[in-house]
């Protein structure tokens, strides 16, 4: 069985923590795999130094620092002792997501209030950049009590993973298979969109043609891309995929498809101001809900998944340290727009 001097030592090989950080983050590693347990006495800073050749005042400071968070005590000419086994009031999640978008605003709020004021969770953006996300990584790894993290799909993105460690990663929003078993709650992309364009053909085969915006190299995942183009294929949906909206190139008689808020805005003003009905005059379909979509236009008909959803089973895979895999469903809501 791993002593509380194994779980400190285990922190070294974390790139950039300081011996404090080694120390205190093994500590609460060990409090949390019940190597201690509450009333024990803790080793003495004599043993420590000898145990792990750390400067005097570097133990010290980090018993100080754990005293101040009411998980040691200290008693006056015997040592130290462990006031208390839960943790969870201090834990420190790092949050690792796209970017803050509306939906990822929601997911948030919701993670937030769920944990309640008692959890500290700092926030990353990562921007769908390799190199910002490996920075990020090798920033907080060993840092925090969890590893909340939206990945990007690039080939290199699995062994970064791989470097955290699994009991502390949920993987949320995009699924990316990894070598060893991890929890996650996610969406899935390819089955839902195929399913909610699929749904909508009698609609689209009332237009000339279906243009979609997909840009290159972005964060719109490429799964929609591939649904797309066999949708087209297997319903004889004609069609255009371009890199992007021109602002004032709306039409009427075409079926719009945007995964991008901003591009979607300007079709909204577009339309409004060449007078153009929408569900009539032309049809226009967007990813990710959200409620100014529900109100605006009488409605903009969206398929999304549900981040509320997400990010309580988030929370529940935070609180409570239960395994879980999970695919949060899509669904397709269909209002005046299309």
């Amino acid at each position: 069985m791993q002593t509380v001097y194994d779980h400190i030592r285990e922190m070294e090989n974390v790139h950039g923590l300081s011996k404090h950080e080694q120390f205190v983050q093994g500590f609460l590693n060990a409090v949390d795999n019940k190597v201690l347990s509450k009333g024990d006495m803790l080793p003495s800073v004599n043993n420590l130094i000898s145990e792990l050749g750390f400067a005097r005042e570097t133990i010290a400071k980090a018993y100080k620092e754990l005293i101040s968070r009411g998980i040691v005590e200290s008693k006056n000419r015997i040592g130290f002792f462990l006031a208390k086994e839960n943790t969870r009031n201090q834990l420190r999640i790092a949050l690792i997501i796209f970017a803050f978008d509306s939906f990822q605003e929601v997911f948030y709020k919701t993670f937030r209030n769920r944990l309640g004021k008692q959890t500290h969770i700092d926030i990353f953006f990562h921007h769908n950049n390799i190199d910002i996300f490996e920075s990020i990584i090798d920033r907080v790894r060993g840092k925090y009590g969890m590893y909340v993290v939206a990945p990007i799909p690039h080939k290199k993105s699995a062994a970064i993973l791989n470097s955290l460690p699994k009991d502390k990663f949920l993987m949320i929003d995009r699924y990316l298979p990894l070598a060893t078993d991890v929890s996650y709650v996610t969406q899935e992309f390819f089955q839902s969109s195929y399913a909610a364009f699929a749904q909508l053909a009698p609609a689209i085969k009332n237009f000339k043609k279906m243009l979609y915006y997909h840009r290159p190299n972005s964060d719109t995942p490429e799964e929609i891309l591939k649904a797309f183009e066999k949708f087209v294929k297997d319903f004889k949906i004609r069609h255009t995929i371009l890199p992007e909206y021109i602002p004032g190139s709306i039409e009427a008689g075409y079926v719009y498809f945007t995964i991008n808020n901003a591009e979607l805005w300007m079709m909204l003003k577009d339309a409004k101001h060449k007078k153009l009905k929408l569900g009539k005059d032309l049809g226009i379909l967007s990813h990710n809900d959200e409620i100014v979509k529900e109100i605006i236009f009488d409605g903009i008909t969206t398929y999304s998944t549900s981040f509320e959803a997400m990010a309580e089973k988030a929370a529940e895979f935070i609180l409570h340290r239960k395994k879980i895999q999970e695919t949060i469903p899509t669904v397709l809501i269909r209002r005046g727009s299309l």
